[in-house]
């Protein structure tokens, strides 16, 4: 893995704080009804992407993963203002304004979603893995679920196929301590989710999701090893989300002094205070960058709410491959 710097700890701080302001920004148009339908914030994970793509090889892995899905795919490259456009409805978004919130997709940078069906990515992930080991290509598939995800049947179906096969996959679980409202400790005999991994032989370790730099390292090495033909590595990131499982959530199964106690742990200003410590950079200067990430995210909503919406007739040109298809006739206007 390249040397972690300085302009390291710079970049992830950026990236990180742009991303918490993204979101908080998304919260604020929902509440506008400018985004409608559901909406799944990532505030508290910003750790995650930053290890995870510090440590990928971009040109050529992927990720899949569940539907809270804005940030994993702007860590990727994928233009934000068009993550934005999607959530807007807009037809410059990332699926012509047809996925929304839960369906970011991004065939160019090898983001391939966003999926509603919880626990429905982990089978796909493997899917993507072994088209991969049967074309000899020396990809990796980063398959990302949530701890809620781990009841699913299909992961241990997924996990056993993997072994026996070696793909080329690495399962991250982002233990956010919560399934929507249920707690791990209330649903699960075995509270350290990554010893699930460890039934089927599978190397499997528990991270800090919190410190991009152990993120980095882990999945570097799990990285790595799916790339030599070794096989799966089950990671499970233990973290935090700071809002509601998603917007309607009213948040009644934990208390504002757990939510309090974990944002003394925000991976954010952890890394801002490392930078100021080390005098990597003054705190004068860092204000100057979170103002001009704040205007960056404006510059997003401005490009979304500026955009058209999609018509009737390309609505249907993308969901129907037969240009012929009768139930057009009965809808579009000749």
């Amino acid at each position: 893995m390249k040397k972690i710097t300085t302009e390291t700890y710079l970049k992830w701080f950026k990236d990180m704080f742009f991303w918490r302001k993204f979101e908080d920004k998304c919260r604020s148009l929902y509440l506008k009804q400018k985004i409608r339908g559901f909406l799944h914030l990532y505030n508290g994970q910003e750790a995650v992407p930053a290890g995870l793509t510090y440590a990928m090889n971009l040109s050529k892995d992927r990720i899949i993963t569940a539907y809270r899905c804005h940030i994993l795919p702007i860590s990727m490259g994928v233009d934000p203002k068009k993550v934005m456009a999607e959530l807007l409805g807009k037809k410059t978004g990332t699926s012509h304004g047809m996925g929304g919130s839960m369906h970011i997709f991004s065939k160019k940078y090898r983001f391939y979603g966003g999926h509603g069906i919880v626990g429905g990515q982990i089978p796909l992930g493997a899917g993507i893995a072994f088209a991969d080991k049967y074309f000899n290509k020396d990809s990796v598939t980063i398959t990302v679920m949530g701890d809620g995800a781990i009841r699913q049947g299909s992961l241990h179906e997924t996990f056993n196929m993997a072994m026996i096969w070696k793909l080329p996959v690495v399962f991250i679980c982002e233990n956010n301590k919560y399934a929507m409202g249920t707690s791990v400790k209330r649903s699960s005999n075995i509270e350290e989710i990554y010893k699930i991994g460890e039934s089927y032989g599978m190397p499997s370790y528990p991270v800090d999701g919190m410190n991009p730099e152990k993120i980095a390292k882990a999945a570097y090495t799990a990285i790595e090893k799916a790339r030599k033909g070794k096989g799966p590595t089950f990671l499970e990131m233990k973290t935090y989300r700071y809002r509601g499982h998603s917007m309607s959530d009213s948040e009644l199964y934990r208390s504002k002094e757990e939510i309090d106690l974990y944002k003394k742990r925000d991976p954010i200003l952890k890394l801002k205070n490392i930078i100021i410590q080390n005098k990597w950079e003054t705190i004068e200067n860092l204000n100057i960058i979170e103002n001009k990430i704040r205007k960056k995210v404006e510059y997003c909503v401005e490009f979304a709410e500026n955009s058209d919406y999609p018509s009737l007739e390309e609505m249907y040109n993308i969901v129907y491959y037969e240009k012929n298809y009768p139930f057009l006739d009965k809808v579009l206007p000749s």
